[in-house]
């Protein structure tokens, strides 16, 4: 059967009518032939029994008068009447032969081999004589109803059978004729019918690797528009060249209903255009090929289309997810992760591909995935948006994210995912804690100044009178004591003034000054208490500083406060390293406090600028220098910051002679050239510039 399959058509088509041919041959064949010889062999017996009765009745008389020589002549002429006469012999009634046609010698087995039937009837019998079969007819001699003999007549079977040997090859010819030619019809009936087949295998072949532009129907004799005398060329059959009309959907045709095909075909049925151009069902099958290959090489134009249309939508979508840095995903009702951009996969450290697919247990610790699973399976049972601050544990510290969680729906109201999206609102956080801060410290800063503020006045009675005292009392104990008052009191001063500058309640006095005259008077002044210290002062000043707009006391103030503080991180002794410089393109002038000292842990770093906060122990400060100085340079428009340890780009000297060597920290002051509000009547304090030293 598998054979069979494979072979080609118009091989099966061959076989196929050969052996229809062949078979009816076989059925019309065999049944006229046998009858044929049926009819043959009842002509011979026929013909035998007449002859062999006419041999009867004329021998009659010769047997009555025993005229042998008559019966002699009757024999040898009914032998010479035709071939297939094989022999021809006369009996007596004793069964004696009187006569007979052979010339050599009668056979006398012959004389008992058949004999008249009952009551004279004739008898036919086949007789095998070794060489032939012969028919051999036996029929009574009578005369007035009484029986005198016999006379046997023989034909040849052999010679009998030739006619109907003759006709059975004629019919055998003719059907192996019939078959022949049947076989040569049927080969260019099939070429004919397959050629135009393997057309259409040919077709689909190229449209199967994408060809479209094949055409397996032949041209139209006649177009539409020119059958019908059409000139309506807005009509989308117009001009068609390729498609029959009833293919086109669209058609203006009066007598065709516009639609698609095939169901506009049967409006198409007596129109001229299809009467002229239709043909049989494989025409019909070629043209729908056409028709179906120009229909879908116009889809695939189209889906191309949407194609490059949806890409470049998902590419769109794809770039405003990857750049917008707040973490989104997409998750099914399994909680299944099926999308996210290139944020949140960086923030588990995966690729966009390794995070679909996987769940919040893949990609987070097991109690930040049970909390993250809690409140999105609370977004799939409620339907509602659930929105959320959590804080999260990163390398680098702390991040803090808003994290919003919406229902997905499908068209059908069905809630199929979440969307869930979190910012990072670290800093935001942080300018939340800086201005919570910052309204603590004013309403500090306002209760400090007003307790100082009343502080001030009694404690400058009590320094008054401790100094008049010391004028009256004679050298002693009590001197001694007055004077302790006196020293005790100056420290009371100096924290009340902290505290009033703190609060900002101390009046500015704003002028035009010199900035490395007002670091080199803080820096003489301290010098000598330094050395004594074993701290060494090294400064490396600007000569280009131009005149500032500022208060010269305050930041004198800063510049003590700074050069104190380095000074207080080398107990052992080391280097302060002070530094001025110009920056004309920023309009800045830029002061850097530097000491070899222990440097500042990164985890107080960021609260050294708070009130009241110190690392010296009781007794030795109040915490407020550099909040002062924090607050001094904020009003004069600047910015001061810390750096601990200190860069190793800032050149501090290192070495034996640089005393102390720890981390180190530089403090950094930036002052605007221009200060914008200005004291017309004020005068340049001191014009002069510093020399380095």
């Amino acid at each position: 059967m598998h054979a069979l399959q494979r072979l080609k058509f118009s091989t099966k088509i061959n076989l196929g009518t050969t052996g229809i041919v062949l078979f009816l041959s076989l059925v019309m064949g065999a049944p006229v032939a046998r009858v044929a010889s049926q009819a043959l062999v009842d002509e011979v017996k026929m013909r035998g029994r007449v002859l062999a009765e006419s041999l009867s009745v004329r021998s009659a008389d010769p047997v009555l008068a025993q005229d042998f020589l008559r019966l002699k002549n009757l024999v040898d002429d009914l032998r010479g009447v035709s071939g297939d006469i094989e022999y021809a012999f006369i009996l007596d009634k004793a069964g004696g032969v009187l006569a007979h046609s052979y010339p050599k010698g009668f056979p006398v087995d012959l004389i008992t081999a058949n004999a008249p039937g009952p009551g004279g009837a004739l008898s036919v019998r086949l007789l095998d004589s070794g060489d032939e079969r012969i028919y051999d007819f036996a029929v009574p001699v009578r005369v007035a109803g009484e029986s005198f003999g016999t006379a046997r007549v023989g034909l040849s079977w052999s010679r009998a059978r030739a006619p109907v040997e003759r006709l059975g090859g004629i019919i055998l010819g003719l059907a192996g004729g019939g078959l022949f030619v049947s076989v040569v019809l049927s080969t260019i009936f099939a070429r004919q019918v397959t050629r135009r087949l393997n057309v259409l295998r040919t077709h689909a072949a190229e449209m199967v690797t994408g060809n479209l532009d094949m055409q397996a129907g032949g041209e139209l004799a006649r177009n539409c528009w020119d059958i019908m005398d059409c000139d309506r060329k807005e009509c989308p059959a117009y001009g068609d060249k390729r498609r029959r009309c009833w293919y086109v959907a669209g058609t203006l045709c009066l007598e065709c209903d516009g639609g698609p095909f095939p169901q506009k075909l049967e409006s198409c049925r007596e129109c001229p255009v299809y009467l002229t151009n239709a043909g049989d069902e494989i025409q019909d099958l070629t043209e729908t090929f056409d028709a179906m290959a120009m229909t879908l090489k116009t889809h695939i134009a189209e889906l191309r289309e949407a194609e490059k249309v949806l890409t470049r939508q998902q590419q769109i979508m794809r770039t405003i997810l990857d750049v917008t840095p707040d973490l989104v995903s997409l998750l099914d009702e399994h909680l299944v992760y099926q999308a996210c951009n290139r944020a949140f996969a960086a923030s588990v450290s995966r690729e966009v591909d390794e995070v679909v697919g996987k769940t919040d247990a893949d990609l987070f610790p097991a109690e930040l995935a049970a909390g993250r699973t809690e409140a999105n399976r609370r977004v799939l049972v409620t339907g509602e948006r659930f929105q959320t601050e959590t804080r999260r544990e990163a390398g680098h510290g702390e991040r803090w994210f808003h994290t919003v969680q919406v229902p997905v729906f499908d068209r059908d109201g069905r809630i199929v995912g979440v969307l869930r999206t979190a910012r990072d609102v670290t800093q935001i956080k942080d300018y939340q804690d800086q201005l919570i801060q910052a309204q603590k410290m004013e309403s500090l800063g306002k209760l400090a100044g007003g307790v100082a503020h009343e502080i001030n006045t009694p404690l400058g009675i009590i320094l008054g009178y401790a100094q008049l005292l010391q004028e009256d009392v004679p050298e002693g104990q009590v001197r001694e004591d007055l004077g302790t008052i006196e020293r005790q009191a100056k420290v009371c001063r100096k924290i009340v003034a902290d505290l009033l500058g703190f609060s900002r309640q101390s009046r500015s006095a704003k002028r035009d000054m010199c900035l490395n005259n007002s670091v080199m008077e803080t820096v003489t002044l301290v010098r000598h208490s330094f050395e004594l210290d074993r701290v060494r002062i090294v400064t490396d000043l600007d000569e280009r500083m131009p005149v500032l707009y500022g208060d010269p006391d305050k930041l004198r103030q800063v510049w003590m406060n700074l050069l104190t503080n380095a000074r207080d991180a080398m107990p052992g002794g080391g280097m302060v390293f002070v530094r001025t410089r110009l920056d004309t393109g920023a309009q800045k002038v830029t002061v850097w406090v530097a000491d070899t000292g222990s440097g500042i842990e990164p985890a107080i770093l960021g609260r050294i600028f708070d009130p009241f906060f110190s690392t010296k122990p009781v007794g030795k400060g109040t915490g407020l220098g550099l909040a002062v100085s924090f607050g001094i340079i904020k009003e004069h428009g600047g910015d001061i910051s810390a750096h601990s340890p200190a860069p190793a780009d800032f050149g501090l000297p290192r070495g034996e002679a640089a005393g102390e060597q720890g981390a180190g920290s530089v403090f950094e002051v930036a002052l605007p050239l221009d200060h914008g509000e200005r004291d017309d009547e004020a005068a340049p304090e001191d014009g002069g510039a510093a020399k380095k030293e």
